[in-house]
C-alpha cells in the first residue's frame, strides 16, 4: 500500500489501514497516559515563518493538524519516546515516510551533540526552500524546549539573525523556553561552516 502524502493537497480523513487497530488502540492509550498535558498548547504557528511549534500528537490532533494545513513533521522526542507512544509510526502513516524527519533526544538541558538534531534541521529548512507550500510541525512532549531548540535551528539555517530567530519563536510560543545551552549549541554548529539555506545581506535581516 502506497505510503500517505501530503503534496497533492489532500489530508487523510483517519489513520491508514497499516496503522493496525492493535497500535491504533495503544496509540490512543498512551497518548491518554504520556501525553501532551494540558498546560501548553497543542500546537503555535510561528508568525509567517510556515512552522508550528507543539506538542506530541493524538490520534485527534493528527487529523486536525492535516487539515490545519501540516504538510511535514519533525519529532524531536526520544526514541524510548516514540517507541512507547507510536507517534512516530502514526505520524509517518499520515504525512508519509518522506515528509517525516527525526531529531531524537530527551530533554536534559545539556549539550546536545549536531547528530542528534543537526540533520532533522537541514531537512525541514530544505523542505521550506524548496517547497513554498510546506508547511512543517516541530514537536516534543510538550512543545517547549527540544521543538523550540531545533525550530532556532531551522530559522538560523533559513537566513534569520540569533536575536530575530529567538524574538519570533518566543513571541508566538510564549509558553516555551530556549535553553541558553541548546541555542548555544546551534550557534557553534554554524561556526563550523555550515552555511545558511538563504544568505541574507546584514541590512535585509527581517
Amino acid at each position: 500500500m502506497a505510503k500517505a502524502g501530503h503534496a497533492g493537497g489532500h489530508f487523510p480523513s483517519r489513520l491508514r489501514v497499516a496503522f493496525t487497530p492493535l497500535r491504533d488502540a495503544w496509540f490512543r492509550l498512551a497518548t491518554k497516559v504520556y501525553g501532551p498535558g494540558t498546560r501548553t498548547r497543542p500546537w503555535t504557528w510561528i508568525g509567517d515563518e510556515r512552522i508550528a511549534i507543539g506538542s506530541v500528537p493524538t490520534p485527534e490532533s493528527l487529523q486536525l493538524l492535516a487539515r490545519d494545513g501540516v504538510t511535514h513533521v519533525v519529532n524531536c522526542r526520544a526514541r524510548m519516546q516514540t517507541h512507547f507512544s507510536q507517534d512516530l509510526s502514526a505520524e509517518r502513516q499520515v504525512f508519509g515516510d518522506r515528509n517525516v524527519a527525526v531529531a531524537p533526544m530527551w530533554d536534559h538541558g545539556r549539550h546536545q551533540p549536531p547528530e542528534k538534531w543537526a540533520r532533522a534541521a537541514e531537512i525541514a529548512a530544505g523542505w521550506l526552500d524548496d517547497d513554498p507550500n510546506a508547511r512543517v510541525l516541530i514537536h516534543c512532549q510538550r512543545g517547549r524546549r527540544r521543538s523550540l531548540f531545533v525550530a532556532y535551528a531551522v530559522l538560523r539555517l533559513r537566513g534569520r539573525s540569533p536575536e530575530v530567530a529567538a524574538r519570533d519563536l518566543l513571541e508566538f510560543r510564549h509558553e516555551a523556553r530556549l535553553v541558553p545551552t541548546y541555542r548555544k549549541a546551534v550557534e557553534d554548529w554554524l561556526a563550523t561552516g555550515v552555511k545558511p539555506i538563504h544568505q541574507t545581506d546584514t541590512g535585509a535581516v527581517r
